[in-house]
């Protein structure tokens, strides 16, 4: 009979271990699609800047007006890029966190079982 609870237990492990593997890829899967189209968002902002500055910079009248332009695009860019950045790296935070969350409750649910 143990040999028996023994081999349930390890086919239970076992069975516990693969659905906490498929939770945690489904998670990677979810963050990485997160981060690609924050990523996409802030490319597709960054070219749209960079174009209506240059359009800007054609029109310029004078030096001055030309300096101002530039001046706000250097700050708007700066700007997007810390916040893209923060949100980028939050993202991957959740998703270090995601990812481990199966686990912990696996292994949480086999501390209990002792």
């Amino acid at each position: 009979m143990k040999g028996s609870n023994m081999k349930d237990d390890v086919q239970k492990m076992s069975n516990a271990t693969l659905d906490a593997t498929n939770h945690s890829f489904e998670r990677v899967t979810k963050g990485t699609q997160a981060i690609v189209s924050e990523l996409a968002d802030y490319s597709k902002r960054s070219f749209e800047n960079g174009n209506k500055t240059l359009e800007s910079l054609a029109g310029a009248r004078s030096l001055d007006k030309a300096i101002e332009v530039q001046t706000e695009y250097a700050k708007r860019a700066y700007e997007d890029y810390v916040t893209s950045t923060r949100k980028v790296g939050e993202l991957y935070i959740n998703l270090a966190q995601e990812v481990l969350r199966p686990y912990q409750d696996l292994i949480a649910k086999a501390t209990q079982a002792r």
